[in-house]
């Protein structure tokens, strides 16, 4: 069991290190692995990738059908065959290759960091940096710099634009007139099957920038919470003017929904906006826009229908976005639980973080009224309970290593 530990140890230091562009660490990481485990796969693969990065393509190549030879079958061997096809420079085999991984393991944030080059080689740009964003969003901020051999533009006489091609550098012997002919049958493939960016829609090329766009700003969501729940404060200030507009929060919609959005003065705003912008943030970085979005409504309502449940006669609501917060607290308790294994040595200080914010929260809450606490408690469980439902699959720790 012990053992076990100490394999899946390597194997996530030698990802965090491909992750942040240390392919020498990486190496050594898995050359670790590889005494402890000469037969397991994902060392072989990891070995390939870390070669990959320090520029060994005949260590990349051995590694490789290794790697086939102990996997015979599934996203590793896919892997591997992709890293053989990119030095061969078939982009589009290599491709098809990562694409056919991801869908049987959407967490492995390096071959969406090895899609992203493919898919640079290959000229689609906008998917390119979509693939790009998903790779540092599943490692956590990881850039993969370094990892791929540089992209050179060719020289050609055609008129057509040229593609990019890798620096000569593999170890590989020339192909043979069988190799040759498959390489040009994946080049017609490519011609044909691929939708050139000119022949997009309208709607296609504009559902790509708005991809695009978000991608490239991992806190929009964030962002607009602070924004609408900023534009609640100045509303209640107008509320104030208007006889009978206050009414509207509360109704039924307006205690369970609208209050969520409207600080109870200028010290629960910015409260609010300081831990929403943290704790949001970081949440959004690690689920993602629409399940962030849906952990922090659900939470908020929640807690507002369970102030609503136990205090139905008062008839001021629960001001603020103390609930949604809270909520949002509790899936980011939940990801750091699910993955302490793979966080390794600062599991312990995230979650002394975390600890110490949810204390500080909890402190100003109950000085502004420990009534709200049962509303506070039951978000936290939500945000719990929605953080572990609906977390990605990629971000489970306990995936086992064969």
């Amino acid at each position: 069991m012990e053992a076990q530990t100490d394999i899946t140890t390597y194997l996530e230091q030698g990802k965090q290190a491909l992750a942040h562009g240390k392919g020498r660490d990486a190496a050594l990481a898995y050359a670790h692995a590889a005494q402890m485990e000469p037969e397991n796969p994902l060392v072989h693969l990891g070995l390939a990738e870390a070669n990959l990065a320090l520029g060994d393509n005949g260590v990349v190549l051995m590694a490789c059908r290794r790697t086939q030879e102990l996997a015979p079958e599934g996203p590793i061997y896919q892997i591997a065959q992709a890293l053989s096809d990119l030095l061969d420079r078939r982009y589009v085999s290599a491709l098809e290759q990562v694409d056919a991984a991801i869908i049987d393991d959407p967490g492995n944030a390096y071959a969406h960091a090895l899609r992203a080059y493919l898919l640079r080689a290959t000229k689609q740009t906008y998917d390119a940096g979509l693939a790009r964003s998903r790779a540092s969003r599943l490692s956590i901020g990881g850039s993969f710099e370094n990892c791929f051999p540089p992209l050179e533009p060719a020289v050609t006489n055609d008129y057509q634009p040229a593609a990019f091609t890798l620096p000569v550098t593999s170890s590989r012997p020339e192909p043979s007139s069988q190799s040759a002919a498959s390489s040009y049958t994946q080049q017609q493939r490519q011609q044909h099957e691929q939708i050139p960016a000119w022949s997009r829609t309208s709607g296609q090329r504009q559902m790509i920038r708005a991809r695009f766009w978000l991608g490239q700003r991992p806190h929009f969501v964030t962002y607009v919470l602070i924004a609408v729940t900023v534009l609640g404060f100045l509303l209640t200030l107008l509320f104030n003017q208007i006889p009978g507009a206050y009414s509207l929060l509360q109704s039924e919609f307006g205690r369970v929904f609208l209050s969520t959005f409207v600080p109870d003065g200028l010290l629960s705003l910015a409260f609010n906006l300081f831990s929403l912008f943290f704790v949001g943030s970081a949440v959004e970085m690690f689920y993602g826009k629409w399940r962030y979005t849906v952990i922090y409504l659900l939470a908020g309502m929640v807690g507002n229908f369970v102030f609503y449940a136990f205090f139905p006669t008062i008839p001021v609501p629960v001001l603020g976005a103390s609930n949604a917060i809270f909520g949002a607290f509790g899936a980011l308790g939940a990801f750091y639980i699910v993955n302490r294994r793979a966080l390794g040595p600062v599991a312990n200080a995230m979650l002394g973080q975390w600890a110490f914010w949810l204390l500080l929260n909890l402190v100003f809450a109950f000085s502004s009224g420990g009534f709200i606490l049962p509303s506070l408690i039951s978000s936290l469980i939500a945000g719990l309970v929605l953080g572990i439902v609906l977390i990605p699959p990629m971000r489970r720790s306990g995936r086992r290593v064969n």
